[in-house]
This record gives C-alpha cells, structure tokens and sequence, in this order.
C-alpha cells in the first residue's frame, strides 16, 4: 500500500513537472513570437511589409496560447493540438480581415488591430473554449451543464489572479529597478526597458501564474465559492435598480434617455449585468447549492427584468436606424442584442416556470454562447463585415433620396470604412446627380477628414462647424488665413469641437505691429502666431495656477479684461540657440488682515 501510494506520488508530482515545462514553453514561445513581430515592425521587415498577414499573427499570438495553457493536462495531445489549431486559424483570419478591409496609405505605418477585434476575438476564444472542452472531454456535443460551469468559473478565476501575478510581478521588478536606480545602478531599468526582455518575460510571468493556480485546485474552487457568493448579494441591489429605472420610464418619458446618445449600450449594459449576476446566484442549478431564499426570488424578478431591457435596446436602435441608417458601432450593438434576446427570452420562460427552479436558464446559457461565438466570427469576417454593411446602406439612402446630398456623410466614406467605403465613394464620383458627384470628388480630395476647401461653400461650412470659433463682442471675424489653415490646427483646437465655441480675441502679444490671435478653451488661453510665410503656430498657453478671484479666462478675454506686459525674465540665447524661460508659478501670499 505505502509503494502504490509512493508510486503514484511520482507520477503525481511527474505529471505537475511535465505540465509546468508545457506552460513555461508555451510562454516563452509566445514571447519569442510576439517579439520578433515587435521587431519586424520596427526595422519594417516581414511580416510587416504585409500587413494583413502582420495582424494575422499578432492576433494569432497573442490569444491563442490561451488554449494551449488552459488545456493542456485537460486534453490528451491530438484534440489538443486540433483545437489549438482551429483557433490560432481563426484568429488569425480575424486580424488578416481587420487589417485588409482598411486603407492603409502609401508609406505609412501599418495600422494597429483596433480594439472591437480585440475585446470581441477574445470574448469568443473564452466561450468557445469553455463550451469545447468539456464536450471533448465527455465525448458529447453537449456536455453536462455542471461541467460548463465548473470549466469556465474556475478558469475565470486562474485568468483574474494569472493577469493579477503578472502585474505584481512587473510592479516588483520597477520597484526594485527604482532601488537599484537611486544608488546609481541603471542596469535594471534599461534591462526592463528593453522589448527584447520586457515582452518574453511578461508571456513566462502570466503561464507561471496559470501553473501555480491550477496546482491547488481545490484552493481556486474555494476562491471561485467566495467571489460567487458575494457577487450574488450584488443581484438584488442591480434587481431592485433596475425595476425601479423601468418603473420611472412611463413617467419621464424615453425622450430623455435617447437624448443620451448612448442609451442602447447603457441598457445593454445593464442587461449583461443583470446575465452575469443571475449566474453567479444560479451556479450550477444542484439541488445542493441553491442560495437562500431572498436571493432565488431576486433572482426570479431578475430573470424577468432582462427582456424589457433588451426590448429597450432594440427599440433605441431601431429609431436610429431609421434617422441615420446602419453605423459600424449600430450594427455591433444590434448583433448584441440578438444574443441580448436569447438571454432574454430564455431567463423570462425560467422566472415564470413553475418547479425545477431556473431549470431553462441551462439550456439558454448554451444556446447564447454559441450564438455569440458565431456572431463575433461573422461580424469580423466578409460574411457581415459591419463597414461593408454600414456603406451600402449610407449610400442607398442617399440614392433613395432619404438624406440630401449636401448632408450626405461622404467623410465617412473616405475615412471611416475602410476600402468597402473608398470604393463607394469613387462610385459616387460618377453619380448622374451633379451635386453627388462633386461633393463625392471634393471628398476623394481630401488628406485629412477635417480638410477642406474654402472655394466650395458646402464643405466649408460643413468643416467649420467642426471646429467652432467665436469672436468676442467687438472683435473682427477670424482671420481668413487662419480658417484656411484649420486641417493643419485642428489637433492643438479640437476641444473647440462641441457645443461651445472657443472665443477668440485679436492682439498684439510680440509688439511686430501685426495682430496675433487668442483662443480660449476651457481654462487656458492659446496663442497663435503667424510667421513671415503667411502660416500660423501656437506659440504658448497662459494658464492661472493661482486661486485669485477673477481669473474666469474665457470671460476674462469675452469682456475685454485683458492686457500684456513686459516679460519679467528675457529669454536666453546660448551659441545661437535660444532658451525660453519657464516661470516658477509660485502663488503669491494673501494680504495680512
């Protein structure tokens, strides 16, 4: 009996030596990779001279490795490397199309994965895996519901605490880089500062801590019963919040929150908030882990709260929709509300059901995690690539009459949906409607969105009331030579961009005998100045850091309470080059009383 126990003892702790060489593997092949893609695009080797295979890989890299730590030891090695392979493929066409449905101007830097693919590639590969592995495992398409619960808490928890290693770790090698650093040793800090060291390094930190969580396995299921136990008491706080919001819409009326602008998200939001809590109060549905009775009635009443809120989100898009048409960000939103409705749906049948408590919650779980899956893999795919959508929607409400051709958004076209919009665009070019294909050709011009030409009226206007400015009382218009060089302003005046105008003020600051401009935007006054060769700069800001009542800049410069005096310090020039001077802003003492 001792030698079985001794024997298997060795295979135990053979086994745990094998899966931690697996994962420390893993890491650092995933480092090396993710590494040499940092350097290709830093020297402009290959793989980023094509940037569509570039965005494949690092997608590919970045998240698929995933698989293989999570399930490694769970897997035997050929459905492992089946499942691994079926994901990195998938990934890796994901980044490819994110990448290749863009415009990517000649000699520019090759465009970033932007963060939709991102959040949602990696909200996938967490259901997919989770409703794949266990099914492999039991050898079924559908695995026993408690197995999908104990596969996906539990791996919600190794990630939080492995991403919460991985940061302690960085924030002990900066502490001890800052330690070394004030006794005059630099060595660590550029070490940690080096890619070639930081990016590896951060992959081997993160498999370690998926290792050491999942040694003590009986550890992370004790943590996954505490946060599971207080996230549920936080369903009947969302529950009671949320039934007194629907409860107050007949009332304040829905003008409001479509007012809002952002009223599909917040209630999606509020939605997926109440999907996530119903489950941490349900878990796995065993007769022996049913919460106390206060929290199965909230979670009943909680069940029945999704379905109005998903019907909220639907209506809001459906009005813009019809205003505005089909955006990217619409038709994202809408995709999650289909997955919203079968949530929906599914925990309202389960809240009203009587007996087999939130029974069809299970089922609807399932059915919404594959639905979710294939529409983030549609979604950033030709099938229903949301820019592709969004255009030939714009453009058919335009062709239908529904919106004028001077209101047209052909910016949109040309900047913000990528080479489905561009050729739109020069489709419009040739339009039979005049007007159409000059405001089409006028946009095919343009280098920059806020670029515009003042010898056409309707795009001046129409870029000018991107950025708004203002005179103040009594003063003369914004100089023309100015408006004319806004593309090129536009970064250092975009807080001018909103609602309230920037107010403006003409005056004399350098005593050249030609007036400069002010601009005041928010708590700082800018100034700008124009050179010999007729183009403006910002030359400075003045900012009060001082209390001092009556420092209100912006109305100070409307009411005509400001004047200029001489420079307390000049400005040094050394071998030439001059040195401006940064005043100490020291505030002075209030008067004695």
């Amino acid at each position: 009996m001792n030698e079985w126990m001794q024997d298997g003892g060795r295979k135990g702790l053979d086994g745990q030596g094998r899966l931690f060489a697996a994962r420390l593997a893993t890491g650092l092949i995933q480092g090396g990779a993710l590494y040499l893609l940092y350097r290709a695009a830093e020297v402009g080797m290959w793989p980023d001279t094509r940037p569509e295979v570039f965005g494949g890989l690092a997608l590919a890299f970045g998240y698929a490795p995933a698989v293989l730590l999570a399930a490694v030891g769970r897997l035997k090695p050929l459905p492992l490397a089946l499942w691994a392979a079926a994901a990195a493929t998938a990934l890796f066409l994901m980044g490819w199309h994110d990448v290749a449905r863009r415009v990517i101007p000649e000699n520019d830097q090759a465009p970033y994965l932007e963060v939709p693919v991102l959040a949602f590639s990696a909200a996938a590969l967490f259901v997919a895996h989770h409703l794949i592995l266990p099914a492999i495992r039991e050898r079924r398409w559908r695995a026993d519901y408690h197995a999908y619960f104990d596969v996906a808490w539990k791996a919600g928890v190794q990630l939080a605490l492995s991403l919460g290693f991985t940061l302690a770790f960085w924030l002990l090698l900066q502490l001890g880089a800052a330690l070394f650093h004030v006794i005059g040793v630099k060595a660590l800090s550029s070490l940690i500062g080096e890619a070639w060291f930081a990016i590896p390094v951060t992959c081997l930190a993160f498999a370690l801590g998926v290792q050491l969580t999942d040694v003590r396995d009986g550890l992370i299921r004790g943590v996954r019963t505490v946060a599971l136990m207080l996230l549920s008491w936080l369903l009947p706080v969302i529950a009671l919040l949320t039934a007194g919001f629907l409860a107050a819409l007949p009332f304040t009326g829905l003008e409001r929150l479509w007012d809002t602008g952002s009223a599909t998200a917040l209630v999606l939001a509020a939605a997926a908030a109440l999907i996530i809590l119903i489950n941490t109060a349900y878990q796995d549905g065993r007769p022996d882990n049913l919460p106390p009775a206060a929290l199965r009635i909230a979670t009943r009443i909680a069940g029945g709260l999704v379905a109005p809120l998903v019907g909220l989100a639907f209506w809001g898009l459906a009005l813009r929709i019809g205003q505005h048409g089909l955006t990217p960000d619409r038709i994202i939103a809408l995709a999650c509300a289909v997955v919203g409705a079968v949530y929906a749906g599914g925990y309202l049948v389960a809240a009203v059901r009587p007996g087999g408590w939130m029974r069809p919650l299970e089922t609807t779980n399932v059915a919404a995690g594959v639905l979710a899956v294939a529409a983030v893999l549609a979604l950033f795919s030709p099938l229903l690539d949301p820019a592709r959508l969004s255009v030939a929607d714009q453009v058919a409400r335009l062709e239908r009459g529904a919106v004028k051709p001077q209101s047209f958004d052909y910016d949109f076209l040309r900047f913000n949906s990528g080479k489905a919009g561009l050729a739109a665009l020069d489709r419009l070019t040739r339009s039979q409607n005049p007007q159409v294909a000059q405001l089409a050709r006028d946009a095919r011009a343009k280098t920059s969105r806020y670029a515009f030409d003042l010898g056409d009226p309707a795009i001046a206007a129409a870029t000018a009331r991107k950025v708004r400015l203002e005179p103040a009382p009594g003063q003369p218009a914004v100089p023309d030579s100015f408006t004319a060089q806004l593309d090129r302003l536009e970064p250092v005046l975009r807080a001018c961009a909103n609602d309230a105008p920037c107010r403006t003020r003409a005056l004399d600051l350098n005593g050249d005998g030609r007036e400069d401009l002010l601009v005041a935007i928010h708590g700082v006054i800018m100034a700008f100045v124009q050179e010999i060769d007729g183009r403006w700069f910002e030359h400075g800001r003045y900012s009060s850091a001082c209390p001092v009542p009556g420092t209100d800049l912006s109305a100070a410069l409307v009411e005509d309470r400001i004047d200029t005096r001489p420079a307390r310090l000049p400005d040094l020039v050394l071998n030439g080059v001059a040195l401006d001077v940064d005043v100490a802003s020291g505030c002075p003492s209030p008067p004695p009383r």
